[in-house]
C-alpha cells in the first residue's frame, strides 16, 4: 500500500482515513495529501483526511495538484513540508503518480542530486526522468 522512495518519503495511492492509523504505527509522522477534493465520486474529503491524520497523531499537510499540474508554489509546499516533518513522510494521490513527482520537484528545490532522484522514484515503480532537465535546473546540479 505505502510505496517507499526513501528512508524519508513513501507514496501511495488513495488512501481512507483508516488508513492513517496504520501509516502512524508504520512509523510515519506526517501526510501530504496531493488530491484535490472532488477529484473523484466517494473519494475522502482533505478535512476528513486532515482529522483523521491529527487523531493517528500525524501531521498534515494539503497540497492539491489537478489536471493543470505543478507551479513552482507546490514544490515550494512540498520542500516545506518535508523540512518540516519530524520524521517519514507519506504523500498520496490518486494513483501516487502526481506524490512521487512532486516529490521528485521539492527533492531537486532542496538540492538533491537529480541521478539519485531518479533512481529513487523508480525503485518505486515511479518514472521521473522525463522531468530529468527540470530536476537539474531546480537542483543547480
Amino acid at each position: 500500500m505505502f510505496i517507499r522512495l526513501t528512508e524519508a518519503v513513501s507514496v501511495a495511492g488513495q488512501i481512507a482515513p483508516d488508513d492513517l492509523a496504520a501509516a502512524a504505527a508504520a512509523g510515519f509522522t506526517h501526510v501530504v495529501n496531493n488530491r484535490p477534493d472532488g477529484e473523484e465520486y466517494g473519494q475522502p474529503a482533505s478535512a476528513e483526511m486532515h482529522a483523521a491524520a491529527t487523531a493517528a497523531g500525524l501531521g498534515y499537510t494539503a497540497i492539491p495538484v489537478d489536471h493543470r499540474g505543478f507551479d513552482m508554489g507546490q514544490v515550494a509546499a512540498m520542500a516545506a513540508a518535508l523540512d518540516a516533518s519530524a520524521g517519514p513522510v507519506l504523500a498520496f494521490c490518486r494513483s501516487g503518480t502526481r506524490s512521487a513527482n512532486l516529490w521528485a520537484l521539492a527533492e531537486a528545490k532542496r538540492g538533491g542530486d537529480p541521478d539519485a532522484i531518479i533512481a529513487a522514484a523508480a525503485s518505486g515503480r515511479y518514472d521521473v526522468s522525463g522531468l530529468r532537465a527540470t530536476l537539474v535546473s531546480l537542483s543547480g546540479a
